[in-house]
């Protein structure tokens, strides 16, 4: 199998949301589910299929969650330095805007682009991996041709 990549903070987010649904969201919908079926017959009864839909999917992430996290590679960016690599903060400035961006290269279970956590399997991110300040890349986005500046490159 191969490792899933991910920073300490996205595997802490994806534990923690483990924790909660087995401890926090299961239960309440066993409950629910009991609940449920008190009011007697199955086939018509509308909460007792809406709570065991919920079930299902519940217990589908807890599934999906359990792969992942055994899967993961946590890699601490704050001991990595150098060109570009998985972990690393990022500041752009688009050359045609001069409109700046910082994105964090994440995995891709922690990619959150309003929070500014770029997936590693984008082709942004694909096309950063080995750059280093100063340097110019080309992007192909989904949006069209872009071209940004590397400014600067952190390790947190």
């Amino acid at each position: 199998m191969e490792k899933i990549l991910m920073t300490p903070t996205g595997f802490a987010a994806l534990e923690a949301e483990l924790k909660q649904l087995k401890s926090i969201e299961r239960p309440a919908i066993i409950k629910a589910i009991a609940e449920a079926r008190e009011h007697g017959d199955l086939s018509e009864n509308a909460e007792y299929h809406s709570a065991r839909e919920k079930q299902s999917f519940i217990e589908g992430r807890i599934k999906e969650l359990e792969g992942v996290l055994s899967l993961a590679d946590v890699i601490e960016p704050s001991k990595l330095s150098g060109p570009i690599k998985f972990g690393a903060t990022v500041t752009l400035v688009d050359e045609d805007t001069d409109e700046e961006k910082t994105w964090q290269i994440v995995g891709e279970h922690e990619a959150d682009i309003e929070r500014g956590l770029l997936n590693i399997k984008s082709p942004i991110a694909r096309a950063l991996i080995g750059k280093d300040e100063g340097d110019s890349v080309e992007v192909r986005t989904p949006g069209g041709e872009r071209s940004y500046e590397v400014l600067k490159i952190v390790y947190i």
